[in-house]
């Protein structure tokens, strides 16, 4: 199969039109519609439909990007090997995103290590590639950011990105006590997004036991409840997940260099 020559003019054109990423793939698909004889509607689709999935494969990148999101950590990438234990089926429903068009959230609950975040992160890729905005970020952060935020009248500003976006992440939720200052952000946050955006938190703890991380318990109550009343209980355990994710070696070890011999010298006395 030759390769198609692609004009100057038609370059150009395309340049202006702004669409020159279909460069990439034309020669082929040129190629192609000759072979098949192709109409002239079918080719323009074919060629076209390259541009709007490029399109998409980069718009869903840069949110993935502004969404603090792990590049690496996606469905397609988990190892089914893992010895560690979850419900499948509603892994499977909540990455159709159901709850998400829902407005309800999802509590991914489990030990150290056994790939909460992994997939929370993998939920917040879905929801990126579908169109969703999505911002992932820890617990502790968080707090910090909109405490810091107080002292440069930012407060509003810095709560509005947090309840703005249509998928909030919150990792390692939990599993410190909060102050007064930490408990009122969080209340904030829980009651904000409560049946107007979804929340997927990941925690070592269970959500009865985040109660007592909050100073004021009728806060933590209000909150807790707010959020369980309309929550997924994804429950994961097993052996540490992260082990599978060290870098390993893809050549053998080099051989240890043999030992140095020391050299001796004599020391010549000066004769007094």
């Amino acid at each position: 199969m030759t390769t198609e020559v692609i004009s100057l003019d038609l370059k150009t054109t395309l340049r202006r039109l702004k669409l020159s990423g279909v460069l990439h793939t034309m020669p082929e698909r040129l190629a192609l519609a000759r072979a098949q004889t192709m109409p002239y509607q079918d080719f323009l689709l074919l060629l076209l439909s390259d541009e709007v999935s490029r399109r998409d494969g980069q718009a869903a990148s840069l949110r993935a990007q502004r969404a603090h999101l792990d590049p690496a950590m996606q469905l397609e990438a988990w190892d089914a090997s893992a010895k560690v234990s979850f419900d499948k089926m509603l892994l499977n429903d909540l990455a159709s995103l159901r709850f998400l068009e829902a407005h309800a959230h999802v509590a991914i609950v489990g030990p150290v290590g056994v790939g909460k975040t992994f997939l929370a992160h993998a939920l917040g890729h879905v929801a990126c590639r579908r169109g969703f905005s999505v911002l992932s970020l820890r617990s502790d952060a968080m707090l910090k950011t909109l405490r810091h935020a107080r002292l440069d009248n930012s407060y509003e500003a810095e709560l509005r990105k947090l309840i703005a976006v249509d998928l909030l992440i919150v990792d390692d939720f939990g599993l410190d006590v909060m102050d007064a200052i930490e408990s009122r952000d969080a209340y904030e946050i829980f009651t904000e997004r409560h049946r107007s955006g979804s929340m997927v938190i990941t925690s070592n703890r269970g959500p009865d036991e985040w109660l007592g991380t909050f100073a004021d318990p009728i806060r933590a109550q209000s909150a807790v409840d707010r959020f369980t009343g309309n929550a997924y209980d994804f429950l994961i355990e097993g052996e540490s997940y992260r082990s599978r994710q060290k870098p390993s070696r893809s050549q053998p070890p080099l051989p240890s260099p043999p030992p140095v011999k020391r050299r001796t010298t004599r020391r010549t006395e000066r004769a007094a």
